[in-house]
């Protein structure tokens, strides 16, 4: 179970590099999706090794987080690409 988180911190690790040194909006925009998906699969596997239900509702909270940020930054950059 360790292990498993230990690469999907390494995932996010590799979508903060991708971040800082991403050469155009997409990668940037794919990689907050990828703190996404990754920041619930930790909360989940967090849930289950610390046997700790609540967590399972923070997991939810940010999965539909993350959905809404990932649409509202695609609006964004639609529009600023207009200007």
């Amino acid at each position: 179970m360790s292990v498993l988180a230990c690469v999907l911190l390494l995932s996010i690790g590799a979508g903060l590099w991708r971040i800082l040194r991403g050469p155009s909006r997409a990668d940037r925009l794919l990689a907050i999706q990828l703190f996404g998906t990754t920041g619930t699969a930790l909360l989940l596997i967090m849930a289950h090794w610390q046997e700790q239900p609540e967590l399972l509702d923070s997991a939810l909270v940010l999965a539909l987080l993350a959905a809404v940020v990932s649409a509202a930054l695609v609006q964004y950059l639609r529009r600023a690409g207009h200007e």
